[in-house]
């Protein structure tokens, strides 16, 4: 199974999916699956689904994103060199998606489950998705438990790192730098502005964090900029850490004759069951263990899994490789991983599904 897994991978790879644009990769996917007779449909949003109801109890989900970090028209080339695939998204989340198609094809071939499952290639994880296609998912079915496969399996994501993100734009007259010397200018007020948002100390309940990352504006060395904008965002994994934050932004802002635009937004940590959170991680980590020799790392993260837990919904986040470079040009996974991971995750997803 590794060699067509390997192939699927760089298949995939070569499909451009930013997120917002999946449409190409999510029709590739259904294709694949009806060659098998395996429906999968396309939803409003392009995840693609395998759904399997039994009943009317609410679904088990497993899910990994096809969206991609990088704006490219094209896709990339799969590099197979000295034990290592190498391409942008090749770990993230591609083999992920690779190894859950090859998995839910065995599951339906062999119609294994013994519980109403959602299978799902979903959109819009990355950036500034906003987890728009785990969001869609959550307002069409009924979900009791969720996993997300992301990443790889030396880490287990159980703890959500909610963000707010906003573009503030600054307009101004503006002029010609020594003429109209005097004149407000947009970018000395947008500096201005970061400058106070930067003065601040963060909460400390949870792990807190702000940045600025994109400044843009002015037209020339000796223009008074009319225009300037800038991406700030804020995260942590403690819900009133967040929000005291927004406080503060909003604070800051209001002090100034500006535009703001709400441009992401995820959840924080929602009211889930922690004696069933605890029971799940053990028993992902006992698995891991199991298959790796190896304990995993416990995280907080931004995942699908921010949905899930903002709905109250047990489940986590984990692999089925180990890499490096993820969201970088130069990404690569380990291709003995591959076996490793592809076991571990179709062992777990047979345990969930047969009870």
């Amino acid at each position: 199974m590794q060699l067509e897994l390997i192939a699927l991978i760089k298949n995939l790879c070569k499909i451009p999916s930013f997120s917002h644009q999946e449409l190409e990769k999510a029709q590739y996917i259904q294709k694949w699956f009806s060659q098998y007779g395996i429906e999968a449909k396309i939803d409003a949003v392009n995840n693609v689904i395998v759904e399997v109801k039994l009943n009317d109890d609410p679904y088990l989900v497993f899910c990994a994103h096809i969206d991609t970090v990088f704006p490219d028209a094209e896709g990339f080339d799969c590099i197979e060199k000295d034990g290592y695939l190498y391409a942008p998204g090749v770990g993230d989340d591609t083999a992920n998606v690779a190894e859950l198609m090859l998995i839910t094809r065995e599951v339906l071939q062999n119609k294994l489950c013994k519980r109403n499952c959602l299978f799902v290639f979903n959109s819009c994880e990355e950036g500034l998705g906003n987890l728009n296609g785990s969001k869609y998912l959550f307002e069409q079915y009924p979900i009791d438990e969720f996993y997300s496969f992301d990443l790889g399996y030396d880490e287990i994501i159980c703890k959500a790192v909610g963000s707010l993100r906003y573009k503030i734009t600054v307009q101004t007259e503006g002029g010609h730098s020594y003429s109209d010397f005097g004149n407000r200018n947009a970018i000395a007020i947008a500096s201005e502005i970061i400058t106070r948002l930067y003065d601040y100390q963060v909460p400390t309940r949870g792990k807190s964090t702000y940045n600025v990352g994109i400044i843009e504006g002015g037209t020339s060395v000796n223009t008074i900029a009319q225009y300037a904008s800038f991406l700030y965002e804020v995260r942590s994994d403690h819900r009133d850490d967040l929000s005291e934050m927004k406080q503060h932004f909003e604070e800051v802002i209001r002090c100034y004759d500006v535009q703001v635009e709400v441009i992401g937004e995820r959840p924080c940590m929602g009211d889930v069951d922690e004696k069933r959170m605890h029971t799940i991680v053990q028993e992902v980590v006992s698995l891991i263990e199991k298959h790796t020799g190896k304990t995993p790392k416990i995280s907080s993260g931004s995942t699908d899994c921010n949905t899930s837990y903002a709905h109250g919904v047990v489940g986590c986040c984990f692999g089925g490789y180990l890499g490096s470079g993820e969201h970088t040009k130069e990404e690569r996974i380990e291709i003995h991983s591959l076996d490793v991971g592809m076991k571990l995750l179709m062992e777990f997803v047979k345990e969930k599904i047969l009870n």
